[in-house]
């Protein structure tokens, strides 16, 4: 069974719905409660991780199910500097691009990457009266950097996390199986 396809973007429009199509396709399936739980909290946390990383948030989401067998879905376009991308593929379960499996998809992974964008980052040199001034204080991270928590949270409920990455799109697949 496939839900519903839901567009979602950066302000939140669409969570709720992703939420309530990962939810019909729990009751569908007749899961338990904690399962159906359990699958809510991996959409949240895709979701959410997805619009960290990319900043930019234009994507489509739905989910799938065979039996107790539930796989989520996310694709969206942006744009990704060498850092993003990283940090994307990273939060894949083998931390290797799941578009990239034939040898072309390498050799054009490969291209893709090399073509990729340094992350950009100002850098300043404060003048050493600053420097004195801001000793010893807590400098606070740039908004942008991830912290990595969603990233954790899929790997301790999810059995299989699948980034793809393939010119501009990025695509996500998290499974679970509750039949295991």
């Amino acid at each position: 069974m496939k839900s519903d396809v839901i567009t979602i973007d950066n302000q939140s429009h669409g969570f709720d719905e992703a939420l309530e199509q990962t939810k019909k396709s729990a009751d569908f399936r007749g899961i338990s409660h904690p399962q159906a739980v359990q699958l809510q909290l991996m959409t949240e946390e895709m979701l959410s991780m997805v619009r960290s990383i990319t900043g930019n948030l234009q994507a489509s989401f739905w989910a799938e199910s065979e039996g107790q067998c539930f796989s989520l879905n996310l694709t969206t376009k942006t744009v990704l500097d060498k850092e993003k991308r990283a940090l994307l593929i990273s939060a894949s379960t083998t931390r290797k691009n799941a578009a990239a499996t034939s040898f072309l998809g390498k050799l054009r992974d490969a291209f893709e990457e090399a073509m990729t964008a340094e992350a950009d980052h100002d850098y300043y040199e404060l003048p050493t009266d600053v420097q004195a001034d801001i000793a010893g204080r807590v400098i606070q991270a740039p908004e942008w950097e991830w912290d990595g928590y969603e990233r954790s949270v899929l790997f301790q409920l999810a059995d299989n996390v699948k980034i793809g990455i393939r010119g501009s799109t990025v695509s996500m697949t998290v499974i679970k199986d509750f039949a295991r």
